[in-house]
């Protein structure tokens, strides 16, 4: 007597709602099963199985897997979540009985069985038990694309999909910093989602589509659409930037922005940074500091030298009177020794009083090399610029006289330069009156970079050879810790606490 095999576990995705846009191979599957699944409210009324309505048979064996609960809420013990768990492993093991018997099972999924589907929930509970294979579809992301008839993204542009019941700080934070999305899940999140957008500043470009290639499709400006018409089968679309139509530039409609792009690259950035360097028709900027600027078709780029603060601002704010959006580029946090004081300097000229500015902040290099250290700021620090070159060593000399009698960290930047080399010996010693020799000093050397080279030495070991314009010094106060873990990594760290007294 031979051993009964199990039947095999199909996840078909039927495509966004139009029958013909079913492929070959999920017809093929749905004829050739023993049983058709699908999921449906309450009411009954399963989409899944009304595009696949003319292929299924009399005699196939129909499961109709429908949720407890759907936006309305619940009595289960669990909650919502609860309710579904329960209702997925049910529903699981009611297929399960079929493919034990030996029977083919065929599990209708809308667009794609594995994108945001809730095939998968039978995928994840049957397919390490029984031979299973998925079927992919086209899905509503592809087919709100082509019925807008636009590119949905285009040579290096960044795709985001974005769930709609994700909180709107994080929708924003996301709409904000990539290229191109694709908001899915509307319905009752459309009113947050639509704030999230304009808070972003990208509603001018958000288009709306309904039940894409289904009967009672709309298309749409998303900004013109009444949320109290918009179903959960509806997704909000932010199309290519590449060739899309920029908005004609009038004197009177530009802006600054002065963005810090962090200590080095891409991961520094902030998303609320993405989306400004995105958004600008102009990036003006220290060239060192374009290069970690991606290059975005249409937006013109202004590189020029690292000593024309001045300059800079004045051409950025010229460019912006004229109508343009641009963003000034700077290392760190634009206001921390960087573009944002000459900007702001420049336009408080009565001729540059109207054009709007905005100073959005960076991650630090002090930020950078103490989280690398571990946490030498952990508790009150000062942070000094070396170079006298805005302002005479003596106003430099009392400062770190100051800092250091009060026994405060000390974040040293620009501390040398091929033109400078003697300021780091100078503020060693003036320290070593105030400090031990074995305090410890972070010197962080191009955090984040290509040749990053974080380390510690004791004070009165501070070499100046060892310093130059990419590397800052953390000096720790009489309370810096520096440990050596277990791990063989040595870390530094400042109590938050203070004895009393």
């Amino acid at each position: 007597m031979s051993e009964q095999t199990t039947g095999r576990l199909y996840g078909v995705g039927l495509g966004p709602g139009d029958p013909a846009l079913m492929t070959l191979r999920a017809v093929e599957i749905i004829a050739g099963a023993d049983v058709i699944a699908y999921h449906s409210a309450r009411h009954g009324r399963s989409i899944a199985r009304s595009i696949a309505a003319k292929h299924i048979r009399a005699d196939h064996i129909e499961e109709a897997l429908v949720y407890p609960v759907t936006t309305e809420t619940t009595d289960h013990p669990g909650g919502y979540r609860g309710a579904m768990e329960d209702f997925y492993t049910e529903a699981a093991a009611r297929l399960a009985v079929h493919l034990d018997a030996g029977r083919t099972v065929a599990v209708l999924a809308e667009g794609d069985p594995l994108f945001y589907g809730s095939y998968m929930h039978m995928h994840k509970r049957l397919a390490d038990r029984y031979p299973t294979e998925v079927i992919p579809g086209v899905t509503s992301v592809s087919a709100a694309a082509a019925r807008l008839g636009t590119p949905l993204a285009e040579g290096e542009e960044v795709l985001t999909i974005l769930p709609g019941t994700l909180p709107e700080e994080e929708l924003t934070a996301r709409l904000a910093s990539t290229d191109a999305a694709v908001v899915m899940k509307l319905g009752r999140t459309f009113p947050a989602v639509r704030r999230a957008f304009e808070a972003s500043g990208r509603l001018p470009e958000a288009r709306y589509v309904e039940r894409a290639t289904m009967a009672g499709e709309r298309l749409g400006d998303l900004a013109d659409t009444d949320a109290a018409s918009v179903p959960y089968f509806a997704v909000a679309v932010l199309p290519s930037r590449i060739d899309a139509p920029r908005p004609a530039r009038t004197p009177g409609n530009g802006e600054v922005v002065v963005v810090g792009t962090g200590p080095a690259g891409p991961l520094w950035l902030t998303p609320e940074t993405r989306g400004a360097l995105a958004a600008a028709d102009d990036v003006v900027g220290y060239t060192t500091y374009l290069e970690r600027v991606p290059v975005r078709p249409g937006q013109v780029r202004h590189g020029s030298d690292n000593k024309v603060e001045s300059e800079r601002a004045e051409f950025a704010l010229d460019l912006a009177r004229r109508g343009r959006r641009v963003a000034v580029v700077s290392g760190g946090d634009p206001g921390v020794f960087a573009m944002a004081t000459a900007v702001l300097e420049v336009a408080c000229l009565p001729e540059y009083a109207d054009v709007p500015v905005r100073v959005l902040p960076g991650v630090t290099a002090a930020n950078a090399a103490a989280a690398r250290a571990g946490a030498p700021l952990g508790h009150d620090y000062a942070t000094l610029s070396l170079s006298d070159r805005l302002k005479p060593w003596e106003v430099i000399a009392e400062r770190l006289r100051a800092a250091a009698s009060a026994d405060l960290v000390l974040a040293l930047y620009n501390p040398g330069s091929r033109t400078r080399t003697w300021q780091v010996g100078k503020a060693r010693d003036l320290l070593l009156e105030h400090r031990s020799p074995d305090t410890p000093v972070v010197l962080g050397r191009d955090v984040g970079g290509a040749a990053e080279s974080v380390r510690t030495v004791r004070l009165g070991d501070l070499d100046p050879a060892e310093v130059d314009m990419r590397t800052i010094l953390i000096v720790g106060s009489s309370r810096t810790r520096w440990e050596q873990r277990g791990d063989g990594r040595q870390i530094v760290w400042t109590p938050r606490r203070y004895p009393e007294g």
